[in-house]
């Protein structure tokens, strides 16, 4: 193949490129924040049934985003993979990749928007939905199911994308489906008087470009992988590992879901509505403070996986170290602010004075030790970079299934203020993860340029 990778992911300055493929990722984090922001903001404005409206929509997000998982667990593993057989030079098996994970992609589609419309409602009242909202609910998510298909191609397409070193391409996939939403969203939802409906059309007619343009490119000259017919098929040689890889990112995209279900659920219990309100804060500026670390990682993970399959492990090793620099040092200042300005996050999302007290202590508790978390994602995406399936999921499920969902429900019988128990179940579930990430990931650095056919063999399981 003549055709040439966007970045010199083998021989270019570490920092340049991890500069110039995470900068996009980033911007691309934070435009597809605002993207929902805006979707709800217009939501909550509509006449009358605004928070009713707003509300009902709130409980179809656990279901969108196990339907963002779906397409994680196809295109976050293959993806990597792909970009390790870049590295290898072996640009046939990296194209076989990518037209198995197109084909996989729709078959997944296909299977969630006939389970959505059949089930729909009992999914959505199981996720919080009540009488009054649940109409709402439907109206938005079934006319969002329909267009399920444009979102796992988007979202994983976008994915092969990014791991050639396309990042400018990949930050535009969204940005042009958020500029297009924001300009649907007012006319579909006032103009034609459609409401929610509205809001779901422009959400899936955006997309819908979005997934134009992904195709468009990979089907192109511009292109160092393009999706070919003799590839668009389901080998489970090929596909098998690469969801056995994917496996880590699904599950902690998943487990949100079930984990913003027990975390009100509890609190709710000992704290009531003021605490279910402060938690919502907290998640909020949880998933701020994350967007610039995935945008790193995101950035990092073509030059590792390239790297990784060239067998350059010198530059895998000044690659990590950068990445980990700038990862801490990004968390730490989000727990500097946290523990010692907090109303600078909290003010953003309430003007209440009780909920904001309240909340001063809670983010306290809950953001104790995510200075350190750099640390956690850090490593955990560098194994997915890899390609280390089997200790990626392992991680994945450690902090969030094997801890912080148990400690949820274990803290308050120890503690005689059961709402604080509950917000203290993430420090110390992130606490016990990143140590435990950190440990396993240096005993695994050690092998490279030590055993690395060992290493190597990895990619394999």
């Amino acid at each position: 193949m003549n055709k040439q990778l966007n970045a010199d992911l083998g021989n270019g300055s570490i920092g340049k490129l991890l500069f110039q493929l995470s900068v996009p990722a980033i911007a691309a984090q934070i435009i597809n924040v605002l993207y929902n922001m805006v979707d709800r903001a217009y939501i909550g404005h509509i006449p009358e049934i605004g928070s009713q409206a707003l509300t009902g929509v709130g409980v179809t997000m656990p279901v969108i985003m196990a339907i963002s998982a779906f397409a994680a667990l196809v295109a976050m593993g293959s993806a990597p993979r792909a970009g390790i057989m870049l590295g290898k030079k072996d640009s046939n098996t990296a194209e076989k990749i990518l037209g198995n994970s197109f084909f996989s992609l729709i078959i997944v589609a296909i299977i969630l928007t006939i389970t959505i419309l059949l089930f729909g409602e009992p999914i959505l009242m199981i996720f919080g939905a009540s009488e009054n909202t649940v109409g709402y609910a439907l109206d938005y998510l079934n006319i969002y199911a329909i267009g399920t298909i444009f979102v796992q191609i988007t979202l994983g397409m976008n994915a092969f994308i990014s791991t050639q070193g396309f990042a400018k391409t990949s930050m535009l996939t969204v940005a042009i489906g958020a500029i297009i939403n924001i300009i649907l969203d007012p006319i579909l939802i006032f103009g034609f008087d459609m409401g929610v409906k509205g809001a779901a059309l422009a959400t899936i007619l955006s997309q819908g470009v979005s997934c134009f343009w992904v195709i468009r490119f990979l089907t192109s000259e511009k292109t160092v992988l393009r999706i070919k017919k003799e590839n668009v098929q389901f080998n489970p040689k090929i596909m098998l590992p690469c969801i056995a890889l994917g496996l880590a990112p699904f599950i902690m995209q998943f487990t949100e879901a079930v984990i913003a279900v027990c975390f009100n659920s509890n609190l709710y219990k000992y704290g009531g509505d003021t605490a279910v309100g402060a938690m919502t804060i907290l998640t909020s500026i949880m998933q701020f403070s994350m967007l610039p670390l995935q945008g790193l990682t995101q950035g990092s993970q073509p030059i590792i996986s390239y790297n990784f399959g060239a067998g350059n492990f010198d530059r895998i090793k000044k690659t990590f170290k950068l990445l980990v620099i700038s990862c801490l040092s990004f968390s730490t200042l989000i727990w500097a602010i946290s523990m010692f300005a907090p109303k600078l996050f909290i003010m953003i999302f309430a003007n209440s004075p009780e909920l904001i007290d309240y909340s001063v202590w809670a983010v306290r508790i809950y953001m104790a030790v995510s200075c350190i978390f750099g640390i956690q994602i850090a490593c955990q995406q560098t194994f997915i970079a890899i390609g280390n399936a089997k200790i990626s999921m392992f991680l994945a499920l450690l902090r969030k299934v094997f801890l912080l969902i148990p400690l949820i429900f274990i803290l308050p019988a120890f503690f005689e203020d059961k709402a604080f128990a509950v917000f203290l179940a993430e420090p110390i579930a992130d606490f016990f993860a990143v140590v435990t990430t950190a440990s396993m990931f240096i005993y695994t650095f050690k092998k490279l340029g030590v055993n690395k056919e060992n290493v190597m063999d990895s990619t394999k399981s």
